[in-house]
């Protein structure tokens, strides 16, 4: 009722019959995962590109976490920033629905001590094998080393905890001249504001670069369209890290 209240009096007809259409359409299921300590920008960054892109296509998105209470950008035992804020869960790793696509954010809390990560871990494992993409933001790569998703594959991290990151994932070519890295359906992505640049770079895989170039212009983010650009690399003095094994 309310929604054909909107469509009779607000929209046009092509918008009235893409809502229509999307109604119809089996939306992409999206997950973002939450921890204590994750970064602010590696969440909220792509999940705007997510807003936006939601807009013209039909997409339900969970909101995960190990349980329903509001999880801190701060972490018990890595409190390094005075300011605080909590974001609510919509699923807990027990209850979400099967996600077509997983983003796994970075910040302090990716390194904790193996026990406090270990659901997490164990989620993302169980979870990779039927996912269309896993992206991971930042020092989410580690994350996603641990689970073993990075065995074989090339993928890059923040450069400030690049070699604290690529310990965690032995077989792993970690790549450190990027702003992100694809291969296959894993993307990573470097640090912080790399996310926003890695999902707008999916999303123009997925829905062509007309949608990710739109989705960026209302956002008024200008894109790094060349996942090697990347400056921070030789800033930091950091150097690629082939598999411990090769």
């Amino acid at each position: 009722m309310h929604i054909a209240l909107q469509l009779g009096t607000t929209h046009s007809r092509a918008t009235r019959q893409n809502i229509t259409a999307m109604a119809t359409t089996t939306p992409l299921r999206m997950g973002m995962l939450l921890f204590p300590g994750f970064q602010i920008l590696d969440v909220f960054g792509p999940l705007d590109v997510i807003n936006v892109l939601s807009r013209s296509e039909p997409i339900d998105l969970s909101i995960i976490a190990e349980t329903l209470q509001p999880v801190s950008n701060r972490s018990d035992k890595m409190t390094l920033t005075q300011c605080e804020q909590r974001v609510v869960p919509t699923h807990t790793i027990a209850s979400v629905p099967a996600l077509d696509v997983l983003i796994v954010p970075g910040g302090f809390g990716t390194r904790a001590p193996a026990h406090d990560v270990d659901a997490l871990v164990a989620y993302i494992r169980s979870s990779y094998p039927t996912l269309q993409t896993i992206i991971s933001v930042c020092t989410g790569a580690g994350l996603l080393a641990r689970a073993g998703v990075l065995d074989g594959r090339r993928a890059t991290t923040n450069k400030n905890a690049f070699y604290d990151m690529t310990v965690l994932g032995p077989k792993t070519y970690w790549v450190a001249r990027a702003r992100w890295v694809q291969d296959g359906n894993v993307w990573t992505s470097a640090g912080v504001t790399a996310g926003t640049d890695a999902t707008l770079a999916w999303v123009a895989d997925k829905y062509g670069d007309k949608v990710a170039a739109d989705t960026a212009n209302y956002l008024e983010h200008e894109r790094v369209l060349d996942p090697n650009d990347d400056p921070f690399a030789a800033l930091r003095g950091i150097k690629d890290v082939p598999p411990q094994d090769e």
